[in-house]
């Protein structure tokens, strides 16, 4: 087991902010435009922890080099059943640089949308108390 899926299905957030690199760029699947930077993906994750429901990974598929992963999920957000897939790619040191989240259906991805829109002013206060004013 990748030690990013152990820590996520542990939820421990310190662990997974661990893991990142200080530039990753992490790809909402609500959210147009990525975000950059170590604080504030860590900030979306704690946030995805207190959102997601039931959370678990069902798969693991990795590159043969061992830098680029897909962990494919279930979960529940707000009643509605979501699977999704966090596709990761670490960099030269072992940390993840970069960060894409896909989940389907529609009906539960809007759920997602709702959920994380009102956990955004958390998110930006954790952000900027760590120093980055941009989320």
């Amino acid at each position: 087991m990748h030690p990013f899926r152990a820590a996520v299905e542990a939820r421990d957030t310190a662990a997974i902010e661990e893991m990142l690199a200080d530039d990753v760029v992490f790809t909402s699947p609500v959210a147009f435009t990525p975000y950059r930077g170590k604080t504030v993906t860590a900030a979306i994750l704690r946030a995805a922890v207190r959102v997601f429901e039931n959370f678990r990974y069902v798969r693991e598929i990795a590159d043969a080099g061992g830098r680029e992963h897909a962990f494919v999920f279930e979960a529940t957000v707000d009643g509605k059943r979501i699977t999704g897939c966090d596709f990761v790619r670490t960099n030269e040191a072992g940390k993840i640089d970069d960060f894409m989240v896909m989940v389907r259906p529609l009906s539960a991805a809007q759920a997602l949308s709702v959920r994380m829109g009102a956990e955004f002013p958390r998110i930006a206060a954790e952000a900027e108390a760590a120093g980055d004013p941009r989320p």
